[in-house]
């Protein structure tokens, strides 16, 4: 009897990851560590700059860029643990930035230039009319003084007005102090619903975010899932193993949101959302594989060009590994 592959993999808790890390779903010929970090900072550090585990989550942004700098240590699978859209995370003192427009020529504050959600976020307002050279770009943890993580970032490829955030003070109070006019990223600060002058800079967000998507068909992509490219150049069936696995798990987990004779989460108006999810989107929100996201993934390799973090455009089929579904169930 052949014994499976030891493969650990490192990834935050989601509701879509739950059956593999509990184990009632199996990746085949693979016997899963799944090692649960619920912060994803600290997993793509640990596996960019230490390869500590055989798989990971990972930053969609800092994978691509990688990738498209020539570097080959790892080959994604797609796999999208984390998707959010973004608009609800732009939060402007509201007495200097009423409009997309005023951001021209001001201090924005983010926690990480090349992190995927301010990638989005520049790209929405580059939409809107934006000059992104225009902006002196603060960079810094959202809730304390100091660098947000320890990230091994890649020099960009023209210049970018970005300043280290070295005043002792966190990118919340920044803005709460009125030092800087909006933060950015993927979290909102904490003087948000605090301090009167902090608003979101699109208070309808929900409506904006729907309506984005209708006229789009943009579901944001956050996060990937890297394999290590030692590994699977020598066992090359681990990216479809996993693959199946992460759409057996995901497809568990949707079908039991949907069970709401007893709410699965605790969110009182569940069936509304769920209603909300079928109007804009159909039943899956959340669909894997290159083809089903091809107009999410070009237009982020697009915004990471236009953001000179990439030199130029990567084709979106060859930064993953190709994968096989189960087309046959006996």
């Amino acid at each position: 009897m052949t014994s499976a592959l030891p493969l650990t993999f490192a990834c935050a808790a989601y509701d879509r990851m739950l059956a593999l890390s509990t184990g009632e779903v199996k990746p085949e010929g693979l016997a899963l560590n799944f090692i649960t970090i619920n912060h994803p900072r600290d997993v793509f550090d640990r596996m960019i700059g230490g390869r500590e585990f055989d798989a990971s989550e990972m930053s969609m942004s800092e994978y691509t860029t990688r990738y498209a700098a020539g570097e080959r240590d790892f080959i994604a699978i797609p796999v999208f643990p984390s998707r959010a859209f973004r608009h609800s995370f732009i939060a402007v003192n509201d007495r200097t930035i009423k409009a997309p427009k005023d951001f021209n020529g001001k201090r924005v504050g983010v926690q990480l230039y090349t992190m995927t959600a301010a990638v989005w976020i520049r790209g929405l307002l580059q939409q809107h009319g934006v000059d992104l050279s225009s902006i002196e770009w603060v960079e810094g943890a959202m809730e304390t003084p100091g660098s947000h993580g320890k990230p091994t970032v890649l020099p960009l490829r023209k210049p970018v007005r970005i300043s280290r955030n070295t005043s002792g003070k966190s990118l919340s109070q920044l803005l709460e102090d009125g030092e800087i006019d909006a933060t950015i990223g993927a979290d909102l600060p904490p003087c948000f619903g605090k301090a009167e002058h902090v608003k979101r800079l699109f208070p309808d967000f929900k409506a904006v975010e729907k309506q984005y998507y209708k006229d789009h068909g943009i579901f944001p992509i956050m996060h990937t899932v890297v394999i290590r490219r030692d590994l699977y150049d020598k066992y090359p069936f681990i990216a479809t193993s996993l693959y199946n696995a992460f759409n057996e798990s995901k497809d568990l987990a949707l079908n039991r949101m949907r069970f709401t004779g007893a709410l699965r989460y605790m969110l009182p108006w569940l069936p509304s959302e769920i209603d909300d999810i079928d109007e804009v989107f159909g039943h899956d929100p959340w669909p894997y594989g290159v083809e089903a996201n091809r107009k999410t993934l070009t237009a982020l390799v697009q915004c990471l060009h236009d953001q000179s973090m990439i030199e130029k455009v990567v084709p979106v089929d060859e930064l993953f590994a190709p994968v096989r579904g189960n087309n046959w169930k006996i």
